[in-house]
């Protein structure tokens, strides 16, 4: 132990392999995942408090994640203030009437302005809340002590909830939404002799399609044009949704035997990794790909989602681009677009840390709110703001904020086990004595109480205001809970029904920024 405690470096990595072990182990298929750390850290610091981080890991780390949370969902979030604004108003609202419960119950029961603030993010399961928490109150213990108390309830009730959720009907008169269909491609035959250009066609009433090969009977097939006429014996490849393609193919005429895009002869396909950074944050218009190589951009996939290659498309760095294009012109399009896995990591150094840098300056400016005193935004909520929107604007001139998915996934976990190892080594002690005391049953029984209004008021407004199906439903509340498990627990559940997340990607961010404004302000109390 005393040799550990003299090397904290050491020390760092045997807290994150052992929690990182214990977190992988499920039950009944669920795990507790990456919050596994912190109980490690709360017990390694109890047998000695002594094993504790310097708070500059836990700072760095803290930093990293809230910014890269923000980066990642800054595009999503100012988009779904517009188009998803009741779900994401009932997270909102929830979260905050939440937080008016945990404030009563912290008066109630005489617990410290840390502790209440702790209660709050231990029974939402949300972790950077509770950093948040630690760095206003200095880092005194309370905050993590009512988190660990209270986050196993968290986690088990709403998952409860979400299998209520997805077992339950539609209310009566409800609309239960179907499935937003994936992208797909059909070739059709033009059998009417209603002359259409394809420009006009790319605009049906079930949502955009896209054209990507042309042939005129029976001759060479080329990559279709916007004014492309398309007459009774052609055949044209069309990508888009589902319901969309039928529309096309009612339009046009019937669909075909000969399937264009196994015909490579003449126009050839290929999945190619956007890595060339002067395209980071520019539009699928931007690459002028029809101009330079009479190639045309349709699919892009991100993460594990395909989207339709629009022109307005904004694209990131990683971004797999399918691209049709004349055979002997595909190795220039692949070097235009670069197509390096290892330029598709680069984590952007220059963007990274001007954007944190700018982050943390916002987070040390004062706050004033009336009745309350003043309040820092701090390592947490000042990154996490900024990086939402650095991650709305993309870039700014020849400055890339930007990041690659896999890049940002692997900051935002990086730094979440970083904080969690700091947090918990500075509260073992505090934690043990309150399991042993009356305190601790206080917060558990008041961190099940917070979870199951959350649970009941989230389904409720939701089933019977809102009228959303059970899949949407079960999205919403693990976005609101913030926590992986549910979200996890639901895709397995609706074999990954798209609806799922949906849901959770709408009211996501949303949930997360709530979060960490309302426990901090919940130590101010």
């Amino acid at each position: 132990m005393s040799y550990l405690v003299e090397q904290p470096v050491l020390l760092l990595f045997v807290l994150l392999a052992l929690g990182t072990a214990l977190g992988n182990i499920r039950v009944k298929g669920i795990s507790i995942g990456p919050a596994a750390v912190l109980f490690v850290a709360l017990g390694a610091s109890a047998i000695d408090p002594e094993l504790a981080l310097p708070a500059m890991i836990g700072n760095v780390g803290l930093a990293l994640f809230a910014y890269g949370v923000g980066v990642m969902a800054g595009p999503s979030f100012f988009s779904s203030l517009r188009t998803g604004a009741k779900p994401v108003a009932l997270v909102a609202s929830t979260l905050a009437a939440v937080g008016g419960l945990c404030w009563g119950l912290g008066a109630l029961l005489g617990l410290t302005p840390g502790s209440i603030a702790g209660l709050y993010a231990g029974a939402n399961t949300n972790t950077p809340a509770l950093a948040a928490a630690v760095e206003r109150v200095g880092g005194a213990p309370d905050p993590t002590v009512a988190y660990g108390l209270t986050y196993a309830g968290g986690v088990i009730i709403m998952l409860a909830a979400a299998a209520y959720a997805l077992r339950s009907a539609p209310p009566e008169g409800g609309i239960d939404e179907a499935a937003p269909d994936p992208i797909r491609n059909a070739t059709i035959k033009v059998t009417r002799d209603n002359v259409l250009t394809v420009r006009e066609l790319t605009y049906t009433p079930y949502g955009r399609v896209l054209f990507s090969r042309h042939q005129v009977g029976d001759n060479d097939i080329h990559v279709s044009r916007g004014d492309t006429l398309l007459k009774t014996g052609d055949r044209v490849l069309v990508i888009g949704p589902q319901r969309a393609i039928d529309h096309v193919v009612k339009q046009l005429g019937r669909l075909s035997q000969i399937r264009l895009d196994e015909e490579r002869s003449d126009v050839d396909f290929r999945r190619m990794v956007l890595s060339q950074k002067q395209f980071y944050g520019r539009t699928i218009a931007d690459l002028e790909l029809w101009r330079k190589y009479d190639a045309r951009a349709t699919r892009v996939r991100r993460a594990d989602h395909d989207f339709l290659a629009t022109d307005g498309f904004i694209l990131q760095a990683g971004d797999r681009i399918r691209v049709a294009a004349p055979k002997e012109r595909m190795a220039d399009v692949a070097r235009y677009l670069g197509d390096s896995e290892h330029g598709s990591s680069d984590i952007n150094p220059l963007g990274l840390a001007v954007g944190v840098a700018l982050g943390l300056l916002l987070g040390q400016l004062p706050i004033l709110i009336p009745g309350l005193g003043t309040l820092e935004l701090g390592h947490a909520a000042g990154p996490l703001i900024v990086g939402l929107i650095l991650g709305r604007l993309q870039r700014t001139g020849p400055v890339v904020w930007s990041l690659p998915h896999q890049s940002i996934e692997v900051l935002n976990q990086l730094g979440i086990l970083l904080f969690l190892a700091y947090a918990g080594g500075r509260a073992g002690t505090a934690f043990v004595d309150a399991i042993q005391s009356p305190l601790g049953l206080k917060l558990i029984a008041a961190g099940v109480l917070v979870t199951a209004v959350h649970a009941i008021a989230l389904i409720g407004i939701a089933k019977w205001v809102l009228r959303a199906s059970g899949q949407r439903i079960a999205g919403y509340a693990a976005a609101s809970q913030t926590q992986p498990a549910v979200l996890a627990f639901a895709n397995s559940a609706t074999n990954h029904d798209e609806r799922v997340a949906l849901g959770y990607a709408l009211v996501y961010p949303v949930a997360m920024v709530t979060k960490i404004v309302i426990a901090q302000l919940l130590t101010l109390t």
